[in-house]
Formats: structure tokens, C-alpha cells, sequence
């Protein structure tokens, strides 16, 4: 089995990059091979993401993600150049573009790079990163990609010749799937401007005048737009029905799916999201706005749930509203949801990144 770095700029820090690599390095740990998370800086507010983990976590400094002095650089670098020369012969995944820029030319021989790209090809057009990605990229052994539709299009549009595709893997597959009988909608995730969520709630609120019934509207996170929305949802007319959550634990989040019946994505952009794997996995339908090819991916429009045009949000509101209103569309799109994220159980996506070791050692 060979060595295995993942390096982040921090991670351990609550997010998704961070959730996925120390999902990966844990499958991998397990599988034999020698894993090693890398976090570049330290986090803010550590989250533990694997209670017993089986591979060796590193922090280069102890200071959060920022410009480094000289004296910085320098340290950083005597720090990695120790870690690689303890390191047997393997791979060196760097989880964004920034991490590829800053390590890729550190990197000893017996490391071969590969370049992980979290976001979505539609995102990447819209900010710094696709002129980073076309640049630093295609140099990689590999860059993966969260979606075969993003792939695509980054070797179409970035000149990429190397690109790849393995999606984040859901860390668990439950036994349960929920009953669809509540009437209650889920909105999962940071509390940031990015999600939207003003846009949930606005589409909550008109759906919720066509569907009759106790309906409510659960937002489960934290974040810097929780008054924001709380006084969005006074104006919609719906602060009696939208109910602000909070962090749930991991642990505990399985009881909030199977006590769900409609899952609703209303993010600016995405990669990949689990949150949409995830609820399908128990049997919950989703409404999204079409947004990335990880979306697309994860959600077939009309046959595992239902997508919108982007920002879109009267189209959202009669989706939701068509799910709200009948319990057989819900199970109907649920059962044929969790059929289709099967393939996105961790064991499988571990697979194809053996895949992709063996394909680049060939």
C-alpha cells in the first residue's frame, strides 16, 4: 500500500473540504495505506471529524490561514521537508488552489501530485480560481473533479489534459429511510450569505399559501445571517413556522432527515453538495436550483427530485409546493433518490480513488 498526504490550507476547520478529506483519509487508513492529513494553518474553532482516526494528522502553524512572514516561509518549508522525507512513495492530493500553488513546487519526487478542485466549473468561471485551475493544473498528474460534467468542461474550457472525476463520498449509509409523513422542510447548512437561505424562506412562505396543512420550514446551522433571515421570515409572514435549529451534532443528525419529508438546496453555487446525497439516502426528495454539474449529478430532475433554473425562486416555490402537497410524489421521488446515491456510499468512492492510484503508477 502506498503513502497518502491530503493537504488543506486548514483542516480541521467546519466545512466541507475538511469533512471529505478526513472521510477519505479515514476509508484509505482503513483499506492499509498510510495516510496523512496536512493542515497548513490552524483552524479557528477545531471540529473533530473522526473520533479514531486511523491515519497521522499534521498542523505546519499554529497560526490561522493568513500571509506568512519570511521567517514563516521558511519554517513552513523545513516543517513539509521533513514530513516528505518520512514519507514512503504515494501520492500528495492537494484539496484546493491554493494549496496547489503554495506545495506543488515543494513536492519531492516520490509524491506525485494530484490537484482536487471542490467547487463547481459554473463558480470557477465566476471568480479567481478557473485562471488558477487552467494554470497550476494540467502540470498535476491529476486534477480531479467532483462530477463527469465538470471534468468535462474544464478540459474543454481550461485546456486541462489530465482531468478526473471522483465525487465526496457520504460517510454513512442508514438502515432507516423517513416516512415522508411529517410536514416538515429542511434547509441544511451554513448561515452564510452564499447559502441563501432568505431564498428558502421566501419560497417556504409561498408555497405554504397554496398547500394546506401545519407545514414548517427548519434551518440546521449556524452563521453570521441568522438575524438577517430571522427578520426575513417576519416579513414573509412564516417567523411562526420557520424554526431556527442551530448546530446539530453528526450523531444526531439522522433523526433530523427521518423526521424530514422535503429537502430544499437554495445555494448561490455549489461543487458537490453531501447535503443533497445525504437526504436522499434516507429516502428524502430534494428541490435545488440547477447550479453545478454536482448537482446535477446527485439529483435527476424529475425522477429523484426537482431542479430549478437559478435563483429562480417562484419555480422553486411551485416545486415545493407540488412535494409539499402529495405524499406519493415524495415517496416515489425518495425511493428512486436513494437508489440513485448508491453510488456515492464511501466504499465506492474509495474504489475509485484506488483507481486513480493504480491509473497513475500504470
Amino acid at each position: 500500500m502506498s503513502s497518502v498526504m491530503f493537504a488543506c490550507m486548514d483542516a480541521d476547520t467546519l466545512g466541507g473540504i475538511q469533512r471529505v478529506t478526513h472521510t477519505v483519509a479515514q476509508g484509505l487508513a482503513e483499506r492499509g495505506h498510510d495516510v496523512h492529513v496536512v493542515g497548513l494553518h490552524r483552524a479557528g474553532n477545531p471540529f473533530r471529524y473522526v473520533e479514531r482516526p486511523g491515519y497521522r494528522h499534521h498542523v505546519i502553524h499554529r497560526t490561522p490561514v493568513g500571509g506568512l512572514s519570511p521567517l514563516g516561509v521558511r519554517r513552513e518549508r523545513r516543517r513539509l521537508g521533513k514530513l516528505f522525507r518520512e514519507l514512503e512513495a504515494g501520492f500528495a492530493v492537494l484539496t484546493s488552489p491554493g494549496v496547489v500553488t503554495r506545495l506543488g513546487p515543494l513536492l519531492p519526487e516520490h509524491l506525485l501530485p494530484l490537484g482536487q478542485y471542490h467547487g463547481s466549473y459554473e463558480h470557477a468561471r465566476g471568480s479567481w480560481h478557473f485562471d488558477s485551475v487552467r494554470k497550476h493544473y494540467g502540470g498535476l498528474e491529476k486534477a480531479v473533479f467532483l462530477s463527469e460534467d465538470d471534468a468535462w468542461l474544464f478540459s474543454e474550457h481550461g485546456l486541462l489534459p489530465n482531468t478526473w472525476a471522483i465525487p465526496n463520498p457520504l460517510p454513512t449509509w442508514p438502515v432507516r429511510t423517513a416516512g415522508l409523513t411529517g410536514h416538515r422542510v429542511l434547509g441544511i447548512g451554513r448561515l452564510a450569505g452564499v447559502k441563501r437561505f432568505d431564498r428558502l424562506v421566501s419560497a417556504f412562505a409561498e408555497a405554504g399559501r397554496a398547500v394546506d396543512g401545519d407545514w414548517e420550514l427548519h434551518l440546521i446551522g449556524e452563521g453570521a445571517e441568522l438575524e438577517r433571515l430571522r427578520s426575513h421570515a417576519r416579513a414573509c409572514g412564516v417567523a411562526d413556522r420557520v424554526v431556527f435549529r442551530g448546530t446539530v451534532p453528526a450523531a444526531g443528525m439522522g433523526r433530523e432527515y427521518l423526521a424530514g419529508s422535503v429537502l430544499g438546496l437554495s445555494s448561490e453555487h455549489e461543487g458537490l453538495p453531501l447535503v443533497l446525497g445525504e437526504a436522499a439516502s434516507y429516502g428524502v426528495p430534494s428541490v435545488a436550483f440547477d447550479v453545478s454539474g454536482g448537482v446535477r449529478s446527485l439529483l435527476l430532475d424529475g425522477e429523484t427530485g426537482l431542479l430549478v433554473p437559478p435563483a429562480d425562486v417562484t419555480a422553486f416555490a411551485a416545486a415545493l409546493a407540488g412535494l409539499m402537497a402529495s405524499v406519493d410524489e415524495r415517496r416515489r421521488l425518495g425511493a428512486a433518490a436513494r437508489a440513485h446515491v448508491e453510488v456515492f456510499r464511501l466504499e465506492r468512492v474509495l474504489d475509485r480513488w484506488e483507481a486513480l492510484f493504480d491509473q497513475v503508477t500504470r
